[in-house]
């Protein structure tokens, strides 16, 4: 028997799906830019296995300038109002992020963080609030410091991003835990879910590796297909057991909307047509919604600490750069981000899958496992009912 909380859940993901277009139609997305993930600095205190960016402790030279950031902002409010999410790197080694921070609320964007914890003070939480940040993501693989501290390459990571949990909580900030999930630490999702719950997150994302940079390394640990789906299915069941207790939000796993649809119908014995999106916007607004699942280039981008902008962090192609032409002509002009929202570019079993306009196949995964980010998804195990009727 499912709870009302339950219920709310699952109804919320199944009857407020919305058409993006009619059967028939040019597979275009049109563009709503949702959120920017802004690399403010490249620099950080720790030395993390999975990191896309290889970051390291130090100065990066020609980082964009505090003028450079300010007028980013402007042009960037010339394409809507995006969350954005100030990451790094390590944001809080920037010496402009509470300026930088300041100016973008006061021009009436939402500002959150993505951080790994270790530098949270008092005063530093304090900071935060003033500018006001309205959550930050803190990193945390393992729910043990001696397997912590590991993979993040530095003895006490744990511990200090535990006390800046606290310090942001204390200070009324909400806190969202990020965990990259691989061969090493999927077996222990439930103690990361426990430990999100105990320390008052309000969200789980768990991030399903894509090995770039550093993260190369990785690549032995990286988790199969079959796994892969596994993960996504634990993901649901634990999403409709907690209802709006904690939001869970899967990363670079596009075919968790395809994993939503399937078991929702199974639930309910009926469902929305794969044509359709499902969405879901929970308490804390924008950043706890599920409307497609690869929204680089149509409602996402990234801009690095140079300026180069992407569809996502680990997509490492370059759309333009801020410092040869302006973010807005960008976003609406660059070849990269036109193929992406052009769905008829897609191919392999992604081009030809019924639920290509929910999913799209994390197009960084292809390019890292083809150098094509138009080729299929290679970690996901459905076959699109077009090949089985072709068999």
């Amino acid at each position: 028997m499912l709870s009302n909380r339950q219920r709310d859940w699952t109804g919320a993901m199944t009857s407020e799906m919305v058409r993006e277009s009619q059967p028939g139609k040019e597979e275009i997305i049109a563009p709503k830019l949702q959120m920017v993930a802004w690399e403010i600095t490249r620099s950080c205190n720790l030395f993390c296995a999975h990191c896309r960016a290889s970051s390291a402790d130090g100065v990066y030279e020609d980082e964009l300038s505090t003028e450079e950031c300010l007028r980013l902002i402007d042009d960037i409010l010339e394409v809507g109002k995006p969350v954005l999410i100030l990451t790094g790197g390590e944001p809080l080694l920037r010496h402009d992020l509470s300026k930088v921070g300041r100016y973008a609320v006061e021009r009436g964007l939402r500002v959150v963080m993505g951080t790994n914890g270790t530098l949270i003070t008092e005063e530093i939480a304090d900071e935060l609030k003033e500018i006001p940040v309205s959550r930050v993501a803190v990193s945390i693989d393992f729910p043990t410091p001696e397997l912590q501290d590991k993979f993040r390459g530095k003895a006490g990571a744990f511990e200090a991003a535990m006390a800046g949990i606290g310090t942001a909580r204390q200070a009324g900030i909400e806190v969202q835990i990020n965990s990259t999930i691989t061969k090493l630490n999927v077996q222990y999702l439930n103690e990361l879910l426990s430990l999100a719950i105990q320390v008052g997150a309000v969200a789980f994302h768990p991030f399903m590796l894509v090995p770039t940079g550093r993260g190369k390394g990785l690549e032995a640990v990286e988790m199969s297909p079959e796994e892969y789906e596994q993960t996504l299915n634990w993901v649901y069941d634990r999403q409709t057991e907690l209802g709006d207790r904690i939001f869970f939000k899967p990363t670079d796993a596009p075919h968790y909307l395809r994993v939503i649809k399937q078991r929702s119908k199974e639930r309910n014995g009926q469902g929305a047509s794969p044509a359709e999106k499902p969405e879901f916007t929970g308490r804390h607004g924008s950043m706890n919604s599920l409307t497609r699942g690869c929204l680089a280039g149509t409602g996402f981008c990234f801009i690095s600490h140079r300026g180069r902008v992407q569809g996502c962090g680990y997509l490492d192609v370059e759309a333009g750069n801020i410092r040869e032409e302006s973010f807005s002509q960008i976003w609406r002009n660059s070849t990269l981000f036109h193929q992406l929202r052009d769905l008829s570019n897609i191919k392999g079993k992604c081009g030809v899958c019924e639920y290509k306009r929910v999913c799209g196949g994390c197009r960084a995964r292809a390019y890292e496992a083809t150098g094509d980010y138009l080729e299929a998804e290679p970690y996901c195990i459905y076959e699109p009912v077009a090949l089985r009727q072709d068999q």
